[in-house]
């Protein structure tokens, strides 16, 4: 059941965290696309938003793989730190020279801020749903 509540922290906070600053970047003009892409991506032909949501929710895995036994600041910083930088070391190295996309200072910028705030996100539902105590006693990790 743990696992479940990983992948959808991290579903849920694609849709929200990671959208929600997406919207606000667009709003002031840093991003020239819209957030919460609904045009269908193959193979599927799913919104392109829950697509990016369903990989949201297997880097929510990863962060708890990586995280679970972390408490209190560093259990909240490590989820802002990892979610930076694994998936937008990824977006970047892999998925964005495959799409024949644009590589640069600022997309590398943009992308640690997503998915740091993604990452915040993630830990606040793992808190919220129970997965994590929001504080951790004394002596722990």
């Amino acid at each position: 059941m743990i696992w479940l509540k990983a992948f959808v922290s991290g579903f849920l906070a694609t849709l929200i965290f990671h959208q929600g600053l997406f919207a606000l970047f667009y709003l002031v003009g840093i991003v020239p696309s819209a957030p919460f892409n609904l045009n269908p991506v193959p193979p599927l032909g799913v919104p392109a938003v829950f697509s990016l949501a369903f990989f949201g929710g297997l880097w929510g895995l990863v962060l708890w793989a990586i995280l679970r036994r972390f408490n209190g600041v560093r259990f909240w910083l490590g989820n802002v730190i990892v979610g930076a930088i694994g998936p937008t070391a990824v977006a970047m190295l892999v998925v964005f020279p495959l799409k024949g996309l644009a590589v640069s200072a600022q997309t590398w910028i943009g992308g640690l801020m997503l998915n740091g705030f993604w990452g915040l996100g993630v830990a606040l539902f793992l808190v919220l749903m129970g997965a994590k105590a929001a504080r951790s006693g004394a002596g722990n990790p």
